[in-house]
């Protein structure tokens, strides 16, 4: 492809830009930070220290968007350059020289810092935290989206209120300030690090401490109204942490560790060094441990501290080194907990997902720095499953570690990590790179035969599969005359998902009395229709210690058995559920619905379920109410000015799925009218995307 001359000369010198900058190492920055969250506005400043590689007539960081009110070279006021995204610094600047760069400004981010519930007039429901995954830091911080630049950053946060003030490091100091004028809270990093992992999260906290084996203080922090659940949620972190150190063979490398849920987190968690910041929706009581728990997240961030922090990512194409090597330990450490068949099983699920993406039309390398989370995550895992056991778990670890000690606190390729196992193992892995790194295809059938050689209730599995394949009719006594002998809850657990639909009665009954948690859970998700037999033996599962369990049996009782649809509802009012209410939305639809039931308490039910849309609560359960009221017609004013507000949310899928609702709402007749008659209740912001969408 020809480029024009235009062209050639813009990369030229971006080229230039690039090179200039690399002759510069910025060390240090202390940041100084006063948020106003109810103007969502930041004040700041920030000092860099920095050398001098090789002679430069100009330094620049980068900067989204903000209002810069003086800038200091070497304490001297200077003159800048500032296109709203970059801000350059033209002085000539010789080899060998030590500056310091001061920047005064203010940020009013529209992505990366969020300011939620400062204008809902609820009061402890207030939250700022920040989200600068990839190069997004800059929106409120003059800083570095290249992640190649490590920085020592120094955190001082002021704020009026009393909340709690988490951030990157060690707490040194929380000092009162005179004249009401708030708290000053000083944070000390020993080590340098990309901006991308700069962070910190406000809010009403309180925090329990635990200590790992190697004397690493534990934060953990949670809500003062979630104190009951601080177990459940952070059960195993202890464990999880004393068992990567010992697995990955290189100490911790920071001096703390903190977690911090908050609400309407754009992903499951982000590790922000010394600091992971992840979804409250992972705060949970006992019951939901078992269907949905903090486990997997919690060990994915913490690895990252290692695999991300410690050693960064020179560019997206080797993000294999960060989300394939988490996602890898983080299953090694749900075995540790676990157990074997835990993480055979698994990976055995990922490995089924993998292909279905493959599909007709292949998948994605591991190399392409275009793939998605898929591929980089699960695929990653799987390419490293398979290395270790090509080279040795021995082997393995000592490259792994060489690679850790070599680049620590630098930035890596793949090139670098490879190099390091091919000297360990003394092995040439290039049909390794072609298989799992460069090839877009998910080798399914190589996993699958690795899997049925570690794992004996895998192979049963594909043994009965094809037993059923050849005599479908014959399946259910197929499967009785192998029951006693399976060992596997996870086994038969997907037995039953793949065949519970096809099952009798009599059988499915016995399960149900007999068996594990998990195994009982398939019956019932498995089943299309209820059988008359089996009606009592479901009721049971209307108390079950699993949320998953009690929702499907509620719903499939309610459809199956109209007659008893009062008593369903009876035995299940007052259960919340998930941390997203899943139960009791379902409870407060099927009550609408059914018109016998407590018909003088509708009205109620419904302000209820309606008010589960409103921006207070977490966007899971605004989703899922939304979706209830479309499904039984009840989008009254307040919740169609709540839908509307939902289609500008920061958390782009639930903006989507806001938006889709939204689409359909309006292609019945009239309902135009409807919503054009909420213009004077919406924001401008509001305003204009609807005018958008009608076309206006």
């Amino acid at each position: 492809m020809k480029l024009s001359p235009v062209i050639v000369f813009l990369l030229f010198l971006q080229f230039l830009s690039a090179q200039i900058q690399d002759k510069v190492d910025f060390v240090h920055a202390k940041v100084l930070i006063e948020p106003t969250p109810s103007e969502n506005r930041i004040n700041g400043s920030v000092v860099y220290q920095f050398d001098v590689i090789e002679d430069v007539s100009s330094v620049y960081l980068d900067a989204v968007n903000l209002e810069f009110s003086s800038v200091f070279l070497d304490d001297a006021k200077i003159d800048y350059d500032y296109n709203g995204r970059k801000i350059t610094i033209k002085k000539k600047l010789e080899r060998g020289g030590n500056h310091t760069l001061k920047l005064e400004y203010v940020a009013k981010p529209k992505q990366t810092v969020y300011f939620l519930g400062w204008d809902d007039g609820v009061r402890n429901n207030e939250q700022v935290w920040t989200q600068g995954q990839g190069k997004y830091t800059s929106h409120w911080l003059p800083s570095f989206d290249d992640m190649t630049e490590k920085v020592e950053f120094d955190l001082d946060i002021i704020l009026k209120q009393d909340y709690t003030v988490i951030a990157n490091g060690k707490l040194v100091k929380k000092d009162m300030l005179p004249d009401s004028k708030g708290y000053l809270w000083q944070f000390d990093m020993e080590k340098r690090m990309s901006s991308y992992l700069v962070g910190f999260a406000i809010g009403d906290y309180n925090k329990k401490t635990v200590e790992s084996s190697s004397g690493i203080p534990i934060e953990l922090y949670y809500e003062p109204t979630d104190s009951t659940k601080v177990e459940p949620t952070y059960r195993y972190s202890k464990h999880i942490f004393d068992f990567l150190e010992t697995e990955i063979g290189v100490p911790y490398p920071w001096q703390t560790y903190k977690q911090v849920p908050v609400q309407d987190f754009l992903y499951a968690g982000m590790e922000n060094t010394t600091c992971t910041i992840f979804s409250n929706q992972y705060v949970i009581d006992s019951i939901a441990f078992v269907d949905k728990n903090y486990v997997n997240v919690n060990a994915h961030e913490m690895a990252h501290h290692w695999f991300g922090d410690l050693v960064t990512e020179t560019s997206s194409e080797h993000h294999w080194l960060h989300e394939g090597f988490a996602t890898f330990y983080a299953y090694l450490a749900e075995k540790d907990i676990f157990g074997d068949d835990y993480f055979y099983w698994h990976l055995l699920e990922t490995a089924k997902a993998l292909q279905r993406f493959s599909g007709d039309d292949g998948g994605e390398a591991l190399r392409n720095p275009n793939a998605g989370s898929l591929t980089f995550y699960e695929k990653g895992a799987w390419a490293l499953v398979m290395l270790r056991d090509r080279v040795g778990e021995e082997a393995f670890q000592r490259g792994v570690q060489n690679y850790l000690n070599k680049y620590a606190f630098k930035n890596v390729t793949i090139p670098n990590f490879m190099e390091e196992l091919e000297k360990v193992s003394n092995t040439d892995l290039d049909d390794f790179e072609k298989l799992w790194l460069q090839n877009p295809d998910f080798p399914y059938e190589i996993v699958v035969s690795f899997l049925k050689q570690k794992n004996a209730s895998i192979k049963t599995y594909f043994e009965l599969k094809n037993k059923i394949v050849d005599q479908p009719e014959k399946t259910e006594a197929i499967l009785k005359r192998a029951w006693k002998r399976l060992k596997s809850n996870q086994l038969k657990e997907n037995l039953v998902l793949d065949y519970g639909d096809k099952l009798s009665a009599e059988f499915l009954s016995d399960i149900i009395k007999s068996e594990a948690l998990k195994v009982i859970q398939a019956v019932i998700l498995s089943q299309n229709k209820i059988q008359v037999e089996l009606q009592t033996t479901v009721e049971g599962l209307l108390n079950d210690k699993s949320y998953t369990t009690i929702e499907a049996a509620l719903y499939r009782l309610w459809t199956d058995f109209p007659r008893n649809r009062s008593k369903y509802l009876n035995e299940t009012d007052g259960i919340i559920g998930f941390p997203n209410k899943n139960i009791r939305l379902l409870w407060l639809t099927l009550a609408l619905v059914t018109p016998e039931y407590n018909p003088n308490s509708k009205a109620l039910y419904f302000d209820e379920l309606s008010g589960y849309t409103g921006s207070e609560h977490h966007f899971e359960t605004r989703l899922i109410a939304f979706q209830y009221l479309k499904s039984i017609g009840g989008f009254t004013d307040t919740v169609l000015k709540n839908l509307v507000e939902s289609c500008s949310h920061h958390v782009w899928h639930f903006k989507k799925s806001a938006r889709e609702i939204l689409n359909a709402f309006l292609q019945s007749e009239g309902n135009t009218a409807r919503i054009k008659s909420l213009y004077p209740l919406l924001s401008q912001q509001e305003k204009q995307y609807l005018e958008k969408t009608l076309g206006e």
